[in-house]
């Protein structure tokens, strides 16, 4: 009998330390730019983010949210099989964050590995997951997180860290009858992948004196060669793809998941993808955008909310630079 993959529980973790719009803004004010974050806020809907502590890195902003969903499924870190991690912002370039992970977390028997979409990790780590149980009897608990603390990597006198909060999302995938998985959908256009990104650091660039003091080694956008409606224009042309692959209609969506990114987007694709907009669940108005866990913390969110339940369809898109896009449906058995 074959295995579908099933969500057996979710989790969230999001630090203490909150930084407002105010804050941002008069600091963008001494810095000359006092209508700055006014104008990124009115588009976004973004009001604060959280940072980690100065002394964490991703592996332990990942950690409180894989023990939350293991808890919540009743499993133990020894029953893991295997770690997938989505993050733009690992711990290192090498290894992989969730080995670092799986040793924090006890998980002694978990294989790991890291994926990296540029934020658009999470359907992708759904898909993959769901894959290896529907092949792999051996494969019985997976434990998927995306996590990002990007604005580690940031320049705090740019404009850009508006953006970026420390989040991290966690999700307990096993296998079973009922239908779960339905189907995952991927585009890109890697013509933008020198438009925004970190763009020293790697064999492009190994980091350098040089490259750190003119700031390559952080998150850099330049406008020019970047599209600003890549989300609005291509989310709903994923939607499509998915529903088609898939077999459901748009009135069938019980949740449609976008990027946490602009609420403005959001608004724009929904109408696209004929999805009432009280379907598509938003959190970064409370949460700001968390990157890689920005779709497994609104998961999360909307469960705890009660707008997801044991019976729902649920859509989720996520976009990473690049341009990047996936997107996946599952259809909830808790």
């Amino acid at each position: 009998m074959s295995r579908i993959a099933q969500i057996v529980s979710t989790a969230r973790y999001l630090p203490e330390h909150v930084i407002t719009n105010a804050e941002l803004t008069a600091r963008f004010t001494a810095l000359g730019k006092p209508t700055v974050i006014d104008r990124l806020a009115a588009r976004s809907g973004i009001t604060q983010r959280f940072y980690v502590p100065g002394d964490w890195v991703t592996s332990d902003l990942a950690l409180p949210a894989a023990k939350e969903a293991l808890k919540r499924a009743g499993r133990k870190p020894e029953d893991v099989d295997l770690i997938i991690l989505g993050t733009t912002s690992p711990d290192y370039i090498t290894p992989a964050t969730s080995v670092v992970l799986q040793h924090k977390l006890g998980a002694k028997n978990a294989g790991t590995f890291d994926v990296d979409c540029a934020c658009a990790a999470f359907p992708a780590l759904v898909a993959i997951g769901a894959g290896l149980i529907a092949t792999n009897a051996a494969m019985k608990t997976l434990l998927l997180v995306g996590v990002d603390m990007i604005h580690r990597l940031t320049d705090a006198n740019d404009p850009g860290c508006f953006l970026w909060s420390d989040g991290a999302g966690a999700v307990v995938l096993e296998g079973g009858t009922e239908a779960g998985f339905l189907g995952a959908a991927f585009q890109a256009d890697g013509a933008y992948a020198s438009g925004w990104g970190i763009l020293a650091g790697g064999t492009f660039e190994p980091a350098s004196i040089d490259a750190v003091k003119a700031g390559r080694t952080q998150m850099r956008r330049k406008g020019a060669n970047y599209p600003r409606t890549v989300n609005e224009d291509n989310w709903p042309r994923l939607f499509r793809r998915l529903s088609d692959q898939c077999g459901f209609s748009e009135d069938q969506v019980d949740q449609l998941l976008f990027t946490q990114i602009s609420k403005s987007s959001i608004e724009t694709a929904a109408e696209r993808c004929n999805v009432p907009i009280e379907k598509c669940h938003m959190i970064m108005q409370k949460y700001g955008y968390t990157g890689s866990a920005c779709i497994p913390m609104a998961f999360d969110d909307a469960i705890e909310l009660g707008k997801i339940k044991r019976g729902d369809l649920v859509v989720m898109i996520q976009s990473g630079l690049g341009w990047n896009q996936a997107a996946a449906a599952i259809r909830m058995t808790v």
